[in-house]
């Protein structure tokens, strides 16, 4: 009955690793963290709660990062999911 939480889980984690690192990465990953940690309790499996709050505490840790390092630089860092760098050399 519930099993579309855990599709939805795994459907946002599988798009997560398809982005290049960085905030988007770490967004749609915490997204399908929480989606996953629901559904651990809806289903009472506690290694799927274990490593979903693990997962979820350090894609926190690595937003918090990202946004604090952004605003000391005074300058917005956060990419975009296809934004391409050019080599100007």
């Amino acid at each position: 009955m519930f099993d579309w939480i855990g599709y939805l889980a795994s459907v946002l984690v599988a798009i997560s690793i398809t982005i290049k690192g960085g905030f988007y990465f770490r967004i749609l990953n915490l997204a399908g963290s929480i989606c996953f940690l629901v559904y651990g309790l809806i289903i009472r499996s506690f290694p799927v709660l274990i490593i979903n709050v693990y997962s979820i505490g350090i894609n926190i840790f690595h937003i918090v990062k990202i946004i604090l390092d952004s605003r000391k630089n005074n300058r917005v860092t956060i990419e975009r999911p296809c934004q391409t760098t050019q080599n100007h050399t």
